[in-house]
């Protein structure tokens, strides 16, 4: 079975968030997307690396702001895939599809941020598309967010809630060293 690593928007803007206090989950996301990279490197396995490219005036994920790099430890190196989006899913308006096809890979392992955003809706998609889904339950995180009702929601709990939504419907659930050791 082929496996492809998905890391996505791995990107400053998020860092940035970050140093001004946002408050998330998974302080080991970003040591175990390196390790997934890592491994993958490590056997020439496939790696695609998804980004964002906003198209909103005053998002840090636009092309022109610095935050829509990559951060230094998930920068692509030479021969790896980048595939630039512009909504939640790394399937809409993208050759991400066709070329896994292409490349006959029917089994994806997916980090990145953040877990109820673009990972959740990339891995929702990538189920339903007919992949085998591993979804590296700790190679990603998530920001507290206040819902409609004015609910505040820790970043622990959007994040497991994001785990639960997806586990056994979409993906199969799992921590990074476990699908290490499978893939």
């Amino acid at each position: 079975m082929k496996t492809a690593l998905l890391v996505i928007d791995v990107q400053k803007a998020f860092s940035y968030r970050d140093a001004t206090g946002g408050v998330r989950s998974c302080p080991q996301a970003e040591q175990n997307i390196g390790a997934l990279l890592t491994a993958f490197r490590a056997q020439g396995g496939h790696v695609i690396h998804i980004h964002h490219h906003s198209t909103e005036t005053d998002s840090a994920f636009r092309a022109d702001h610095p935050g829509c790099a990559p951060q230094a430890f998930a920068a692509p190196i030479e021969g790896e895939a980048v595939v630039t989006k512009h909504v939640n899913s790394a399937f809409i308006g993208t050759t991400l599809e066709t070329d896994l096809h292409a490349a006959e890979i029917t089994r994806l392992v997916i980090c990145g941020a953040t877990a109820n955003h673009c990972v959740e809706t990339t891995t929702r998609m990538a189920g339903n598309l007919g992949f085998e889904v591993l979804y590296a339950s700790d190679a990603v995180w998530a920001y507290e967010a206040t819902g409609p009702d004015g609910v505040v929601h820790s970043a622990e709990q959007v994040h497991s809630m994001s785990l639960c939504n997806l586990d056994g419907e979409f993906a199969k659930v799992v921590k990074t060293q476990a699908i290490i050791e499978r893939v």
